[in-house]
Formats: C-alpha cells, structure tokens, sequence
C-alpha cells in the first residue's frame, strides 16, 4: 500500500473512491448518491489544495486502485491558519489493514513540517472502529455535538476530537 498526495490524475478516481465509501458506510457526512461531484471539479480542488500551505489531499494507493483518502482542509483565516479539518475514507474492503494509521501518519508528518498544530474532526459516537483509530492516534474528545446529524430518521451525535502537535 502507498501513502501520497493526491495528484491531478487522480481526480477521476477520487471521485469514483470517495462515492464508493459514501456508499458503504453509514457514517459519513454524505449519502450514497448524494455528493454531485464532477472529476473536472475534483481537480480543481486538488490544485486548489496543492497551492495552499495547510491544506492537503491524501491517498492509500493499492497497485491502480485507490483505498483511501485523508482530506486536510486548513483554516482560511489568519487565526485558524495552525489548524486543519480531517476528514477520512477508507473503502470497506479495505478496512481494518493499517491502511487510516498509514494515513495519519502521513498527515502528522506532513502537518510538522507545515507548522500545523491543531489537528480536528467529528465522528459519529457509535462509530466505534472510526472512535478507536482516532484515540490511538492521539486524538482526544472535546466535546459532543447533540444530534448533529440524522442517519435513517435518527437524530445522532458527534464527538468533536482533536490532536494538537
């Protein structure tokens, strides 16, 4: 398995990834066919991330396929510029392989030598493989943010996690 940035050609792919994980998984922000995105889009994005120093497109490359992503999207104002919003796919057959520790670590390495020092995300609480992987990656729970979100007409919270470095 191979840990990179994302480049241009991969737009295509992410995209077709990124669906697929919002399809297999009951946690993710998005519903399966909900994200309207285009791979012309996605590239932009990509270049958009490629010129900004706290934001950042990882990928989990298994030979020509992709597995997985980390997204790092760093704070626009001048404030919050030390401190990036994690978000994180890994496609199920994928899963439970090292494949998010890989991930991570590729972020904590990246992050340090961007002078990143907040690192943030939200999970849904009984996601628990997701809770595990972010606590054993030193991420703390802050706090938890009440019905944030409704899955199946089910109002459920999220806890708001954190890493500082």
């Amino acid at each position: 398995m191979n840990i990179r940035k994302s480049r241009i050609a991969d737009a295509e792919n992410l995209v077709r990834l990124i669906k697929q994980v919002e399809e297999e998984s009951e946690f993710m922000l998005m519903e399966a066919g909900e994200r309207q995105i285009t791979p012309e889009q996605q590239r932009q994005r990509i270049e958009t991330f490629e010129k900004s120093e706290n934001s950042a497109i990882f990928v989990a490359e298994d030979g020509n396929q992709l597995a997985g992503y980390l997204f790092a999207i760093g704070g626009t104002a001048r404030r919050v510029k030390h401190s990036v919003y994690i978000v994180i796919g890994i496609l199920k057959n994928f899963r439970g392989q090292g494949i998010g520790t890989n991930l991570f670590e590729k972020l904590y390495s990246w992050a340090i030598e961007h002078k990143i020092h907040r690192l943030e995300l939200t999970v849904v609480t009984r996601n628990e493989a997701g809770l595990a992987l972010y606590k054993k990656m030193g991420f703390e729970i802050e706090g938890t943010k009440r019905h944030s979100l409704r899955i199946d007409g089910e109002f459920v919270d999220e806890f708001s996690m954190a890493k500082l470095l």
